[in-house]
């Protein structure tokens, strides 16, 4: 019996028996990784020319080859390509559509490359690409929180700590805080967009090959900034995997953190703002309920951009260099929080965009829960020369006196406050209103 009747025609010249119907789906990964079809073909096209410059096809088999890649592009844009598990990735899958097309030669274009520098070159590209559109999409968020900043730069609303009323603030100083937050997510994936942009192809399996290849020049065919300069760590790192993960999951949380102070200040307890229909759904059994579906949803990924992170760092912990079938399990959580976070990004901004803010609601939550206070302490401390704490004790004395009359700060009279400091004079008005 022929060795290659039954086992794989792209790796099984020592196998006499082919894969298990088991072992054919748990080894498959063209479900996921057919996502980087683009890549493979560009990574190809970049190493056959090389092969051909470095003289190790001729000029005629690269321009063949090349050719059969563009016209299978054309074939999966098109729907017509059947992607096929048995074939276990898209690198096989597409190499075997190519020997289909061009005959042996097809054979010629895996001359010094492995699939293991191969996929590592094709995820970085992958996650390169992901990571540009990601930073397009904060900077488009970006810009409707500067939008809603200068909108609401006058607009008076109460700071919370502990989610209690604090100090009085701005709703524009409260999204403007967020815009901060995403500056800096934004900054962490610039960086890492030039971490990242080394390239593993000409690695081969491990230890390079002994064939004449040019890294530099499919380096720079692919936007790389050169080659990956360690053969063993292009094929086995994936902390750039992680690393994307963990900036990505960061950027969640404070899509999150904003996605929970919606939900809060859409309730009637708070009343701060009304989301549009568009962004909100009801409920199957109470038809009064208008529900913050959206901004739950963004909170609620958050923890599946979490969980993915530590997936992909505890398939790692621990495992040797080089490549391991492990690594198989590095793309789909990659995927999913690019997926996910391309989601949250674009939801946020069309909420905030078709919100209504209650304007009038936050200024009347901030000059009921007190929030001169801490100016009034202030007050004390610059104008009469008490000792802080003094300060805070007598500011304490007269917030509780407010409480008892049921009255905002600046609706005390002057009487009442001298009860509790008798140097206080009418100048300490100036501080008990929000307004100014």
């Amino acid at each position: 019996m022929s060795t290659t009747e039954n086992s794989n025609q792209m790796w099984g010249g020592r196998f006499e028996d082919k894969p298990s119907d088991i072992m054919e789906q748990i080894n498959a990964s063209i479900g996921f990784d057919k996502r980087m079809w683009r890549q493979d073909i560009r990574g190809s096209i970049a190493h056959a020319t090389m092969l051909a410059q470095q003289d190790i096809i001729t000029k005629d088999e690269a321009v063949e080859i090349v050719n059969g890649l563009n016209k299978i592009a054309e074939e999966i844009k098109s729907g017509d390509f059947e992607f096929k598990a048995s074939l276990e990735d898209i690198h096989m899958n597409i190499e075997a559509r190519l020997r289909e097309m061009i005959g042996d030669v097809a054979g010629k274009l895996h001359t010094a490359r492995s699939r293991n520098d191969q996929v590592a070159t094709d995820f970085k590209m992958w996650t390169r690409e992901a990571t540009h559109d990601l930073i397009g999409q904060v900077e488009s968020l970006q810009i409707t929180l500067d939008a809603l900043t200068t909108k609401h730069g006058n607009d008076i609303m109460p700071g919370f700590t502990h989610l209690q009323a604090a100090q009085p603030i701005t709703l524009g100083i409260h999204m403007n805080a967020y815009w901060h937050m995403l500056e800096r997510d934004k900054s962490r994936l610039q960086d890492f967009a030039v971490r990242i942009n080394k390239c593993p192809l000409g690695a081969a399996a491990l230890a390079g090959t002994p064939y004449p290849i040019d890294r530099d020049f499919t380096a720079e065919k692919l936007g790389f900034d050169g080659p990956m300069p360690n053969t063993l760590d292009a094929v086995s790192a994936r902390d750039f995997a992680a690393e994307f993960l963990y900036i990505t999951a960061q950027c969640g949380l404070n899509l999150s953190r904003l996605a929970e102070e919606i939900i809060i200040w859409a309730t009637p307890q708070f009343g701060f703002i009304q989301l549009s229909d568009s962004w909100s759904t009801g409920s199957s059994i109470m038809p009064q309920k208008k529900n913050p579906d959206a901004a739950e949803l963004v909170r609620g990924k958050t923890g599946r951009m979490n969980g993915n992170l530590v997936q992909m760092m505890t398939v790692l912990k621990g495992l040797p260099l080089a490549y391991n079938k492990d690594l198989q399990e590095d793309k789909e959580p990659v995927f999913d929080n690019f997926d996910a976070l391309s989601l949250c990004l674009q939801a946020m901004k069309g909420m905030l965009e078709s919100a209504t803010f209650h304007t009038d609601a936050m200024l009347n939550s901030a000059e009921m829960g007190y929030t001169t206070a801490t100016a009034l302490a202030d007050w004390l401390v610059m104008n009469l020369g008490l000792p802080f704490r003094d300060a805070h004790h007598a500011t304490g004395a007269i917030v509780k006196m407010a409480e008892d009359k049921g009255c905002k700060l600046d609706e005390l009279d002057l009487a009442d406050m001298q009860a509790v400091n008798a140097a206080i004079t009418d100048e300490i008005f100036g501080v008990l209103s929000v307004k100014k």
